[in-house]
């Protein structure tokens, strides 16, 4: 089977879920593509779990650009999507098309560009440009602040209505796929039956065509924050933690590295060698 393309993921259309998780390096990206996810998203959650940072609109282009690069180089089968960071098309819009060629560049099959108040001409250059688009709609990270913080979105039939307007808004404009962040799983249901393109899920209930989570929440790496909506499917923190602890431990009793972790000069060299010195 070749690379997953975004023919592909729309064909998945209500015939099998998607799966997708995020991304950031290489050794992560060969395991995961190697175990046959169809996406692998190289979020801008970067800014928090990889580079220690509050919010995910402080990355920068050239970091998310170099991750991007580092995860291609891994991946033979799954779809690469980029996130746009905030500096990339938000705060400075003219430029989308320009940024967004360098994640193509990088290896990226697409990139992701979350809803904001100039979006729709955002998405327009870009798919003018030719460069598949994946939405993002609901709790949209890069402008939590506006929405009033991390909170699930969609909750009255006013904001639902217009979750529901954005999402028609971006299929018609062009998009693969959507992504509904945080938001009642009756309405992402019901966005997903009325869609013609893919809906990629993140705390917003089973019936999404796909689910995508952060790697590290999965994983049980990060632990400043575990959102309900997150499976943390193995603690891989405390097991770091205790792996750590053990190589700390042998290394001061010195039992590592032991006699087959090491090299040996030949015993008759050695014995020439002493002499000399």
């Amino acid at each position: 089977m070749g690379r997953i393309t975004v023919k592909d993921i729309l064909s998945k259309k209500s015939k099998a879920k998607i799966t997708m998780l995020t991304c950031y390096d290489y050794s992560f990206a060969k395991a995961l593509d190697e175990a046959g996810l169809d996406m692998i998203l190289v979020g801008d959650s970067l800014a928090n779990v990889v580079l220690g940072m509050q919010e995910t609109r402080r990355v920068s282009l050239r970091e998310m650009i170099n991750h991007t690069k580092a995860v291609s180089l891994a991946v033979e089968k799954s779809l690469v999507v980029a996130d746009m960071p905030y500096v990339s098309y938000q705060k400075n819009p003219k430029k989308c098309v320009e940024n967004a060629k360098k994640f193509v560049s990088a290896g990226a099959g697409a990139v992701k560009i979350e809803w904001f108040k100039d979006c729709v001409s955002v998405v327009k250059k870009l798919i003018k440009a030719k460069i598949p688009v994946m939405g993002h709609i609901g709790l949209t990270p890069q402008t939590a602040h506006l929405l009033g913080g991390y909170k699930v979105q969609g909750k009255t039939k006013e904001s639902a209505y217009k979750l529901v307007k954005q999402a028609k808004v971006l299929q018609d404009l062009g998009v693969f796929s959507i992504v509904l962040e945080c938001i009642p799983a009756q309405l992402a249901g019901l966005i997903t039956e009325h869609l013609k393109v893919p809906t990629i899920g993140i705390g917003a209930g089973r019936h999404c065509d796909g689910q995508v989570l952060v790697l590290y929440d999965l994983l049980g790496l990060y632990k400043k924050v575990t959102p309900k909506f997150v499976r943390v499917y193995r603690d891989l923190f405390s097991e770091i933690k205790d792996t750590t602890a053990k190589f700390i431990a042998e290394t001061r009793h010195g039992r590592f590295p032991a006699k087959e972790e090491s090299f040996f000069m030949k015993e008759e060299e050695w014995e020439i060698f002493k002499k000399i010195v």
